[in-house]
């Protein structure tokens, strides 16, 4: 039971809180008293927290949060092994008692979309996690040996500030924007090891520009920001896929940097490929923001603003299709 409500019962006031019904529990049993609606949810609440516990893994506010959140969705929406304790309990890789695993059932999509497909683009707001999780698949291909090298890479586009203005040479430059992709491997990976793996080349982190004009077999290649490229740069980045590789792009089309009002690869490239089997394009939401709570309604509030004030030409057909729009790459795997 301590395990379940949390130490001093933080997990048990975080369920009081959440739920509806009255929750109460006395020694090894819980008591719930309320409507039957109400009492019939928090049943599956608590039962799926206790699974959780059962499979090793730790119960948490979070995981609270997290089961509240997918009970709540419509049943037709989850599919076999798409329960809370199932997604909550779906272990990517860990390091030294810390482990990585999604956190939402849109982000257990998005990791079954990348194990299923060779190309998969993850869309979604900040803090979604597409950039961590994909990181973490392709440590574990590593690991596992399915891959031989790991490619991260990402456009060195300034998000209102000039590369000329910062000091140093052109790699101490770009070493800023890359910085992200380092600081998701030093999670992953022991930091002792990082520089070894990458002066052997088992590890590369470069700007895209570096991507021209390269085949890339047997690698995990990750495209982060891509809502920074333009369409050349998009296909010039798919076009390098080799032979026993797999790709996952990332982006948010809500925050582009582009300059002079360059259209971006990540917009159109679902239109262009949205036929092909083995690509596929699942969706992230403000729902799936796993950052500090106040992370998710910033990004709902900045998408409210922007429903207001966007031109409705333009960005409001890229945001519905972007958020609603289906393929069959999503019926498929995403």
């Amino acid at each position: 039971m301590v395990g379940l409500l949390g130490v001093g019962d933080h997990v048990l006031r975080t369920l009081e809180d959440r739920l509806t019904a009255d929750v109460h529990v006395r020694g090894n049993r819980f008591t719930l008293t309320g409507s039957q609606s109400d009492v019939t949810f928090a049943e599956q609440v608590v039962r799926e927290l206790m699974t959780l516990q059962a499979s090793g893994s730790q119960v948490s506010d979070d995981a609270v949060d997290s089961t509240i959140a997918m009970l709540g969705a419509p049943a037709l929406d989850r599919k076999e092994g798409e329960s809370p304790s199932e997604v909550l309990g779906f272990n990517i890789v860990s390091r030294r008692g810390r482990v990585i695993r999604p956190k939402t059932l849109n982000q257990k999509r998005y990791v079954d979309a990348i194990d299923e497909h060779t190309v998969v683009f993850g869309i979604g707001p900040a803090g979604t996690g597409k950039t961590y999780l994909a990181m973490a698949k392709a440590v574990q291909a590593l690991q596992a040996k399915q891959v031989s090298r790991i490619i991260l890479t990402r456009p060195a586009v300034e998000a209102g500030e000039r590369l000329g203005y910062l000091p140093g040479t052109l790699n101490e430059k770009i070493d800023p924007y890359l910085r992200p992709l380092y600081d998701a491997l030093h999670d992953m990976l022991d930091p002792d090891s990082i520089p070894r793996l990458m002066a052997a080349g088992t590890i590369e982190v470069a700007p895209l520009a570096y991507m021209r004009g390269r085949t890339l077999n047997e690698a995990f290649i990750i495209l982060d920001e891509a809502q920074n490229t333009t369409p050349e740069q998009m296909k010039m980045f798919l076009t390098r896929l080799g032979f026993g590789s797999k790709m996952v792009v990332t982006g948010d089309v809500t925050q582009i940097d582009l300059p002079g009002g360059q259209l971006s690869g990540l917009r159109v490239v679902r239109n262009i490929l949205a036929d092909l089997d083995d690509v596929a394009f699942p969706l992230l939401t403000s729902a799936d923001v796993v950052r500090h709570r106040l992370v998710g309604a910033i990004v709902e509030a900045y998408e409210r603003w922007g429903d207001e004030h966007d031109d409705p030409a333009a960005d409001h057909q890229d945001r519905g299709r972007f958020a609603g729009g289906r393929t069959r790459s999503d019926r498929g795997g995403g």
